[in-house]
């Protein structure tokens, strides 16, 4: 607004200098500083400009007529005039804009053609018509392209914010999804062991008609878990601060490993059986991580919630292996505590490699847990 106003009184200011030096049709009988009364109305216009370009329009024409029609047209007023019809189409609605387009556009050839009349000469209505374009429809054409070029650049801006607001949240999305991985590894890994240390533990601790050999042999499977858990756990960090995607396959466990499992599950003390049906080949990495841990998880839970018993079949077929773990449940069993993220982690481990999972009763207080993983297309 202060900028409007100072615009409004140099261009004042500039006018006055202008009527001094005569810019004007010189009409007898009309005294000379009345030319500055539309002069002033139209200044006025450019003061309210942004903040009323309607208003603006409005006291623009009065100027114009008040000075075409007693003392004019002047120069001064008409060339702020212009000032006011590209204010309005500028900062004014939208449709305001088109309307003003389309009325100017009609006067400019209703003047030019009503002079050509009067003068006889299509001369003069070539050079009217285009003196009054100039004054009338320059003025509106300029400011509707400057407006669609200004609505195009906040449209830019909009869709620039809309995609750094979606790349945030994809960005916190892959966070998300990065920290579960992360989360059902460390559980999957650190559980089993943990459980079978937990449980090995509390035998020694409460039975005192233990041997010393009974008692050796304990320890020594405890030491063992401990050190595969260390293993595993640096493993894993290795991995985490490599930088790229390779991983060193050598390191990554595979369903064919279950057998050792199925070991540490023995010396934990439970009686664990593994059959595998079908022949044995290569899986995708994502499969055989997931048939591993799953087999894993499914053996941690049958320690902790188990009889002392469980079987393992691994079924390999054209394009599929599944993986089965049953075991009775002991409902007379002290539990270790969980944290009951285990049938989510088996779960989520088959829906992303497009499997399916079921945990649940069987038969006679038995448990199972069943995975069927997909060997071709796996994700």
């Amino acid at each position: 607004m202060r900028r409007d106003i100072l615009a409004a009184v140099a261009a004042f200011a500039v006018g006055a200098v202008m009527l001094v030096g005569r810019a004007y049709f010189d009409r007898s009988g009309v005294p000379a500083w009345f030319l500055a009364v539309p002069l002033a109305l139209a200044c006025a216009g450019v003061a309210v400009r942004r903040s009323a370009p309607l208003v603006c329009l409005a006291l623009g024409v009065a100027a114009v007529t008040i000075d075409g029609a007693y003392s004019g047209p002047s120069l001064p007023t008409t060339l702020v005039f212009t000032d006011n019809l590209y204010s309005a189409a500028l900062y004014g609605p939208a449709r305001a804009s088109r309307w003003l387009l389309g009325v100017t556009t009609t006067a400019a050839v209703i003047i030019g053609a009503v002079i050509g009349m009067l003068e006889r000469s299509w001369l003069a209505l070539a050079i009217y018509g285009v003196q009054v374009s100039l004054v009338l429809v320059v003025p509106v054409t300029t400011a509707m392209v400057l407006r669609q070029q200004r609505d195009q650049a906040a449209a830019e801006r909009a869709r620039a914010e809309q995609v750094a607001h979606l790349a945030e949240l994809d960005r916190g999305a892959a966070i998300v999804a990065e920290r579960t991985r992360m989360a059902r590894e460390l559980h999957d890994m650190i559980a089993n062991h943990f459980s079978a240390i937990a449980i090995q533990s509390t035998a020694v601790l409460s039975r005192k008609d233990l041997d010393a050999g009974a008692v050796q042999q304990i320890m020594t499977s405890i030491r063992e878990n401990s050190v595969q858990g260390m293993a595993e756990m640096r493993t894993m960090i290795g991995l985490l601060r490599q930088e790229g995607e390779d991983n060193d396959a050598t390191t990554r466990p595979r369903l064919a490993d279950a057998a050792d499992l199925v070991k540490r599950a023995r010396q934990a003390g439970m009686e664990t059986v593994m059959t595998v049906e079908g022949t044995p080949y290569d899986l995708p990495v994502s499969v055989d991580l997931a048939g591993y841990r799953i087999v894993q998880e499914a053996l941690t839970n049958a320690m902790k919630h188990g009889d002392d018993r469980a079987e393992v079949v691994i079924t390999y077929v054209p394009g599929l292996v599944s993986v089965v773990v049953d075991n009775p449940l002991n409902e007379t069993r002290t539990q270790l505590p969980g944290a009951g993220a285990g049938l989510v982690g088996m779960r989520e481990r088959a829906a992303l490699v497009g499997g399916a999972f079921e945990a649940g009763p069987y038969e006679e207080k038995g448990w199972r847990v069943r995975a069927t993983l997909p060997t071709e297309h796996a994700l």
